[in-house]
């Protein structure tokens, strides 16, 4: 067991508290933390977006604006759920604290999720209102009247830019490269005009307590059904302190420039960009699409950017172009990872070519999410680093007990950091909680002499493509649907493109053949592009256990 510099009793309930030391100027909200970096930071950048900048200032009166409007134009109550379903834009900051302003709790919400995954969030959570990409606004269109949602609030890409510009720039992206499908929503407010006319009212900022719901942060878990894990404004305050404590020492008030190509609508992303770097004054590059690698190291050129977020598949991705290569790196001071394990080859790789040694961590949606950390200048690349601050940890075998050290065994947390619960969801919260009140993570992990800890093998049914959780539940819950199918198990295979793949294995009912054409475009239907699988095979059988669950590890080992 490690105890890490815990100060106090970890005995208060998930999600209630915030350790003193962590906690040195008093936040009670998530919207404590904005207001004091806008007041300190007013006139630095702080997001930037598809070549719109805006500034701290700009931030907070956009995000005042669309609290004013929030109040003053919709029917909606702390308390209630808005979903969120933007890709890196300048919106995204200005929605979700504007939305936490008028005490809502926000849903983020994938941009690339199905019609089937939409209703499914939106219903699990009762969202009451969604700020959508106008790309994706006819996927909401398609399950608005099975949902319980009031208020549709749409935005375009280049929406905070100037009037020619935006139409330029929206106008492009609609017409010629045809990116926003047809969509029809009548009831539908754009974001600038709700922000104009949340402007004409001052908004009246929610009093809101460290126990109090910020975000539903929808995740698979260890499981498949995709649940809210209940984020408290505790939660996010004491992990942004636990990470802040890691990097003080390199990143100064008001200098930094970090790059973000991972999703702000992550867990990782959200609180790195919109929370630690926020309270540090930094600026953030968002990328909306990392797929495009050459627009990307186009951006990349702009900048002298101190700090990069990223993935393994990215970071591989990148320094296999020449064109990174000539990117200017002299600044780059940290390179986190996260999301999925970090290769010794990619972070060689990265070294190589940008200077700048791989610092991975390790977290959970469920822990809001950072549980340990590589220390700047002492990575250990490999492990997952050492516990943050006021966090135990403990590794221990299929009977509860602790494992000896460097022995493997179940990784389980306590911590300040550790959500609520599950939404609604009691029974499955109680079964990811040990008896004396640690979240079990799902993770086989062991524990070096010097407290590193190393990931051995993972929630062992769990697939990660290019950093997204797929759970195989879901896939073939989908699959399974399909009137050729009797049976299906889906696992992850190596690719060296996104890390893992889906792989599934079909049984087919009486008479039918495998038509793959057929079932890729029935997946992709019903599934987010990640969770598509990239391979069948079909089986007379599927291998199970006595209680006729399916073993999804024989699945997995070479048939001889």
């Amino acid at each position: 067991m490690l105890n890490n510099n815990v100060a106090e009793p970890l005995d208060h309930e998930p999600g209630s508290y915030i350790p003193e030391q962590l906690n040195p100027k008093g936040f009670e909200s998530v919207i404590d933390v904005l207001d004091e970096a806008c007041r300190k930071f007013a006139d630095l950048p702080a997001f930037t977006s598809v070549g719109r900048t805006i500034t701290y200032a700009e931030l907070k009166q956009k995000a005042d604006a669309f609290t004013a409007y929030l109040q003053r134009y919709t029917d909606l109550k702390p308390g209630d759920r808005i979903a969120v379903q933007l890709p890196n834009v300048v919106q995204f900051p200005v929605v979700v604290f504007g939305a936490m302003q008028a005490g809502l709790v926000v849903v983020n919400t994938n941009p690339l999720y199905t019609p089937h995954e939409l209703e499914h969030q939106f219903n699990d959570a009762g969202v009451k209102a969604v700020v959508v990409f106008a790309n994706m606004a006819a996927n909401v269109e398609k399950i608005l009247p099975t949902t319980t949602i009031k208020h549709v609030i749409v935005t375009e890409i280049a929406d905070f830019h100037p009037p020619l510009k935006r139409l330029l720039i929206n106008s492009v992206v609609k017409y010629i490269k045809k990116m926003v499908p047809e969509y029809h929503l009548p009831q539908a407010v754009t974001l600038n005009e709700a922000l104009a006319q949340g402007a004409q009212h001052a908004p009246k900022i929610a009093t809101l307590k460290r126990t109090d719901l910020a975000v539903l942060q929808y995740t698979g878990g260890t499981t498949g059904v995709a649940k809210g894990a209940m984020l408290t404004h505790a939660n996010l305050i004491s992990n942004m302190h636990q990470l802040k404590h890691r990097l003080d020492h390199l990143l100064k008030d008001g200098q930094e420039i970090f790059i973000a190509p991972l999703p702000l609508y992550h867990i990782y992303a959200f609180l790195i960009h919109a929370m630690t770097l926020v309270e540090y004054g930094a600026h953030s590059i968002l990328i909306p699409n990392p797929r495009d690698l050459p627009n990307f190291v186009k951006e990349l050129k702009k900048w002298r950017f101190t700090g990069f977020i990223g993935l393994n598949t990215l970071f591989s991705g990148l320094c296999n172009r020449d064109d990174f290569k000539h990117v200017d790196f002299s600044s780059l001071k940290l390179t986190a990872s996260g999301g999925m394990p970090l290769t010794h080859a990619a972070a060689d790789r990265w070294l190589e070519v940008t200077g700048c040694n791989v610092s991975e961590g390790y977290g959970l949606t469920e822990t809001s999410p950072v549980v340990a950390f590589n220390p700047i200048g002492k990575e250990q690349i490999g492990t997952i680093g050492l516990v943050v601050d006021c966090t135990d940890v403990k590794i221990i075998d299929d009977d509860g007990q602790t494992v000896s050290l460097g022995e493997p065994g179940m990784l389980c947390v306590k911590g300040p950091q550790v959500m609520r619960g599950y939404w609604q969801r009691e029974q499955a919260t109680r079964d990811v909680m040990t008896p004396d009140g640690y979240l079990i993570t799902g993770d086989i992990a062991t524990q070096q002499a010097d407290g590193y800890l190393s990931i051995v093998d993972r929630a062992k049914d769990l697939i990660i493509v290019s950093g997204f959780n797929v759970y195989p539940t879901e896939v073939e819950d989908v699959i399974t649907q399909h009137p050729d199918v009797l049976e299906a198990a889906a696992i992850g295979v190596d690719d060296d493109k996104t890390g893992e793949a889906v792989k599934v294995f079909l049984v087919l009912k009486s008479g039918s053949t495998l038509d793959e054409k057929s079932m890729h475009d029935f997946c992709k239907q019903n599934l987010a592009a990640y969770k598509v699988p990239k391979k069948y095979e079909v089986r007379e059988e599927l291998p199970k256990t006595n209680v006729g669950k399916v073993l999804r590890r024989a699945l997995r080992e070479p048939q001889h």
